[in-house]
C-alpha cells in the first residue's frame, strides 16, 4: 500500500477525472491488497466423520482422494485417476485404505481439528489431548502420482495400514447399478465387474491391480458400423492396467494386503505410487510401477514437498474472487474457492474432468446400497455435460487445466474423420453428444443392431452442436493465450471438420441458404428446421474463424468460410405487439426436455448481452423463455449475468452455492440434481456467473461490473483476452482500485456501476 499512497496526489487527479465511475486507478501499477487466496476459504472440521459421505476431496489433477476419519480414530480414504477404465468403461476407484494406529487419533476428551489447506494442496488432522499430540499430514505430490501420509505423535505408536478392496469376485453388474455402465446398457450378453488383483506382497511394499482382459471396444466399433476401422485405431481398453504400490519407512508386509510398523515409532511416512498402463503382461506393469517408485523417490521428501507447496502457490496466485459485505456473498465466494479446488484435483490427468462426480464418488449406501464406483450416466462424456468444467477456466486463466479437454479431441480426430466418411462420405467431421473417450457414440444411444447411421436415441439423433461450442471454447481459448501452435495443432482441424460437416451435410434452399433439416433444437426440441443454436453458433465460429491472422490459415479456407457464412439463414425471431425476440428455431415442435435454446444466442454464443445491438430483443427472450430455475447444468444464472441482470443473477448464484448434496458434509459437494454426486455441472455454472457478474470481454472490450450487485464488496484477479491480467477491488458498489496488465489495456475496459 506505501506504493499506493507515493501516488496518492495523481490518483486523486485520475478519479477527479471519472468520478461519476467512483473509480482509482493503482497507476503505479501495485496490485490491489488481498489476503492469500485460498487461505480465506480453507475448511475446518472440529469432529471426525460417520463415513465416506463426510469425505474431503484432495488431488494433484490426476490422481485424487476422497479422505475422512472416523470416531474410532481410523484414517481412510479412497483412491482414484483419471484413467483407470475398466474393460466396460467405467472409470473405476483404484481401492480404498485404512490406517489404524494404537494409539489413536481420538480419544475421549481430546480436542480434534482436520483443516483443508487449500494453499497448500494438504489435509492436515490433528488432536491433542493433555500433553499428548498426533499430527498427520495428508497429500498428493502436485508432480507426482504419489499419495503421502505424514505421522507424527508426541508418544511413539504403532500403525496398521490395511488394504481394503470390494472388487474381490467378479459378479454381474444388474438393475439399476447398470446404469454405471450406461453406454453398453441393452448389450444381447451380461455386463461383469471383474475383480482385482492383490500380487505378493515383496519388500515389505503392498501391490495390487485391475486389469482388463475384457473389453467392449470391439463391439462398440462393430454395432457404429466400424469394424473396419478396429486395426488402425487400436483398443485403448485391453490389457490397460491400473493399480498401486504402498509402502513406508519403517513398515513392513504383515500379509499381502497389510502393512504394520517393526517397532513403535513417533513418525510413520506412508507413500502410496498409483500407475496406468497398457502392458501385454501384468508382470511389466509391476515392473513399471516400481521403476516409477524409483525414480520419484530419488528425491527427498522434503524437495518433492517444496515443488508440492510451489505449485499450489502459484495456482491460488494466478486468479481469485472474494466476495463480502453479506454473508450470502461470502458462502457464495466460497462455493466459487471450492470448486475451483475441485476442479485443480481433477484437471490434469489423462482425460476430461467427468460431469457426474469427477474422480470423488463414493458408496452411495443410502441410494441403493452401490459401491463407490457407481456414477449416474455412466463413463461416456456428454458434451452439454463437461464444457461447463472449462468454460469459466479461462477466466480463472487455469489454462493448463483445459488441456486434456482439447487432447481428447485432438487425439479422436482421425477416428472422427473416418467415421463421417463411412456415414456420411465427406471430409468433415461431427462429435457426438454422447461418447466413449475415442470418440464414437454410447452404444444404448446409437441404439443395438442399428442399421442405419442416425442414432435410435431420439434425444441426440440429429443433434451435433458439440463441435460448435467446441470450436468456439477453442476460440476463446486462443484470444486468452495468443497460442499460435495450438491453432495449428488442435483449433483449425477440429474446427474446419466441423465447419465442413455442417456445410456439406445439408443442402441449399431456393434463396440459397442452408436449409438445417432434418434437426433438432438442443435436446428439447426434437422436430425443428433451422435451430437457433447452430445458425448462432455457426455464425460466431465462422466469424472467429475468419478472424485468425493471415498468417495461421490458407486462403481456400477463408473463401469457404466467407461463402458458407454468406449462406446460413437468418436468425429466427417472433413478433407481437411490438416486442420481439429470439426463437428456439424457425420451425419447431415435438418438446421433450427442458433448456431453452433461444438462450444460447446469450450463452454460450455472446450474439446478444450488454454493449451488443438489439440488447432489448435478448431481454423479451429471457423474460419468455418456457423454464425458469437454477441448479446443476442450468444456465440461467450465467444468462442474467451476460443480460446484466444483477438481481436474478445473484439470486441465482446464491441459490447454487447453498444447493450442497444434503448427505454430503464438504460443502460444496453439490447434487445430485440431473447427474450425480458431486455434480461438476453445478459448480461451474456458480463460477461462470459469478465471473461474468464481475467481468464481461468481447473482442478487446473488458466490461467490469456489468451484473454486480452493489452490496456486496469484492476482491479479485480474472484473466481477460490477448494475455491480459484484471485484478481490482470493489467497495461500496464501485470499483475503487484497479491494475490491469499489460498496462495499455487500460484504455478497452469499461467499468460500471453496481446495481
Amino acid at each position: 500500500m506505501h506504493i499506493l499512497m507515493y501516488y496518492h496526489t495523481l490518483m486523486n487527479k485520475m478519479a477527479g477525472c471519472i468520478g461519476l465511475l467512483g473509480l482509482v486507478y493503482a497507476l503505479a501499477g501495485a496490485a490491489p491488497a488481498t489476503a492469500a487466496p485460498g487461505a480465506s476459504y480453507n475448511l475446518v472440521w472440529d469432529s471426525p466423520s460417520q463415513d465416506e459421505n463426510g469425505s474431503m476431496p484432495i488431488g494433484n489433477g490426476d490422481l485424487a482422494a476422497n479422505v475422512w476419519m472416523e470416531p474410532n480414530g481410523d484414517l481412510v480414504f479412497y483412491l482414484s485417476k483419471s484413467d483407470a477404465w475398466s474393460g466396460n468403461e467405467r472409470l473405476l476407484k483404484l481401492g480404498r485404505v485404512r490406517v489404524r494406529l494404537d494409539k489413536p487419533f481420538i480419544l475421549p476428551g481430546a480436542t480434534f481439528r482436520q483443516e483443508l489447506d487449500l494453499e497448500s494442496g494438504t489435509i492436515r488432522i490433528h488432536s491433542t489431548l493433555a500433553t499428548r499430540h498426533s499430527t498427520l499430514s495428508f497429500w498428493i505430490d502436485a508432480y507426482n502420482p504419489v499419495v503421502n501420509v505424514q505421522i507424527e505423535g508426541s508418544e511413539a505408536f504403532t500403525a496398521e495400514v490395511l488394504l481394503e478392496l470390494w472388487r474381490t469376485q467378479r459378479r454381474q453388474l444388474k438393475g439399476n447399478e447398470m446404469v454405471s455402465a450406461r453406454a453398453l446398457m441393452g448389450i444381447p450378453e451380461p455386463v461383469f465387474v471383474e475383480p482385482d488383483t492383490v500380487a505378493p506382497a515383496e519388500n515389505s511394499s503392498l501391490r495390487w491391480y485391475h486389469r482388463n482382459e475384457e473389453s467392449c471396444y470391439r463391439i462398440v466399433l462393430e454395432n457404429q458400423h466400424l469394424g473396419h476401422l478396429l486395426e488402425k485405431y487400436p483398443d485403448p481398453l485391453m490389457k490397460r492396467t491400473f493399480g498401486c504400490l504402498l509402502s513406508g519407512e519403517g513398515l513392513i508386509a504383515k500379509d499381502d494386503k497389510t502393512l504394520v510398523t517393526t517397532k513403535p515409532a513417533k513418525n510413520v511416512n506412508i507413500r502410496i505410487h498409483a500407475l496406468t498402463a497398457q502392458t501385454d503382461t501384468a508382470a511389466e506393469w509391476l515392473a513399471q510401477i516400481a521403476k516409477q517408485r524409483a525414480a520419484v523417490e530419488k528425491k527427498s521428501l522434503q524437495e518433492t514437498r517444496q515443488g508440492h507447496e510451489a505449485y499450489w502457490a502459484e495456482f491460488w496466485s494466478r486468479s481469485h474472487i472474494h466476495a463480502t459485505g453479506t454473508p450470502e456473498a461470502e458462502i457464495v465466494s466460497r462455493a466459487y474457492a471450492l470448486q475451483r479446488w475441485m476442479q485443480a484435483c481433477a484437471g490434469r490427468g489423462k482425460h476430461p474432468i467427468k460431469f457426474n462426480g469427477s474422480l470423488f464418488t463414493v458408496a452411495a449406501n443410502d441410494r441403493g446400497m452401490w459401491d463407490a464406483d457407481y456414477r449416474r450416466w455412466g463413463g461416456n462424456y456428454w458434451f452439454q455435460n463437461t464444457r461447463l468444467a472449462y468454460w469459466p477456466m479461462l477466466y480463472s486463466g487455469d489454462y493448463d487445466q483445459m488441456e486434456p479437454f482439447w487432447r481428447m479431441y485432438r487425439d479422436d480426430l482421425p477416428l472422427l474423420k473416418d467415421r463421417t466418411r463411412k456415414y456420411y462420405d465427406h471430409d468433415g467431421i461431427f462429435c457426438s453428444e454422447t461418447m466413449y473417450f475415442w470418440g464414437t457414440y454410447g452404444n444404448t444411444d446409437f441404439g443395438w443392431g442399428n442399421k442405419g447411421v442416425h442414432t435410435t436415441n431420439p434425444y441426440i439423433r440429429y443433434y451435433w452442436d458439440s463441435g460448435i461450442e467446441l470450436s468456439m471454447m477453442m476460440l476463446d481459448y486462443y484470444r486468452h493465450t495468443r497460442d499460435e501452435s495450438f491453432v495449428k495443432t488442435t483449433l483449425l482441424p477440429i474446427a474446419d471438420g466441423v465447419v465442413t460437416f455442417y456445410d456439406k451435410y445439408y443442402k441449399r434452399n431456393a434463396e440459397g441458404k442452408v436449409h438445417f433439416s432434418p434437426a433438432m433444437s438442443l435436446e428439447t426440441w426434437h422436430k425443428a428446421e433451422d435451430p437457433l443454436p447452430v445458425i448462432v453458433g455457426l455464425q460466431t465460429v465462422l466469424t472467429g474463424l475468419l478472424d485468425l491472422p493471415g498468417k495461421l490459415t490458407g486462403d481456400e479456407q477463408r473463401q469457404r468460410w466467407q461463402r458458407f457464412r454468406s449462406e446460413l439463414p437468418p436468425t429466427p425471431f417472433g413478433e407481437k405487439d411490438g416486442k420481439k425476440w429470439i426463437e428456439p428455431a424457425r420451425v419447431y415442435s415435438d418438446k421433450k426436455n427442458s433448456e431453452n435454446p433461444e438462450l444460447y444466442a446469450v450463452f454460450p454464443y455472446r450474439a446478444y448481452g450488454l454493449g451488443k445491438p438489439d440488447l432489448e430483443v435478448a431481454l423479451e427472450t429471457w423474460r419468455r423463455r418456457a423454464v425458469k430455475r437454477t441448479g446443476g447444468w442450468t444456465q440461467d444464472p450465467i444468462q442474467a449475468a451476460l443480460l446484466g441482470l444483477s438481481g436474478e443473477a445473484k439470486k441465482y448464484v446464491v441459490q447454487n452455492a447453498k444447493g450442497k448434496h444434503a448427505g454430503s458434509r464438504f460443502p460444496a459437494f453439490w447434487g445430485p440434481n440431473f447427474d450425480w454426486i458431486p455434480d461438476q455441472d453445478h459448480g461451474s455454472v456458480t463460477m461462470i456467473a459469478l465471473q461474468r457478474m464481475l467481468m464481461q470481454c468481447d473482442g478487446k472490450v473488458i466490461r467490469l461490473l456489468p451484473a454486480w450487485p452493489k452490496e456486496w464488496d469484492a476482491d479479485f484477479k480474472l484473466h481477460a483476452p490477448y494475455g491480459t491480467v484484471v485484478q481490482g477491488r470493489v467497495g461500496n458498489g464501485r470499483l475503487v482500485e484497479l491494475k490491469v496488465t499489460p498496462a495499455e489495456r487500460r484504455k478497452d475496459v469499461i467499468v460500471m456501476t453496481a446495481q
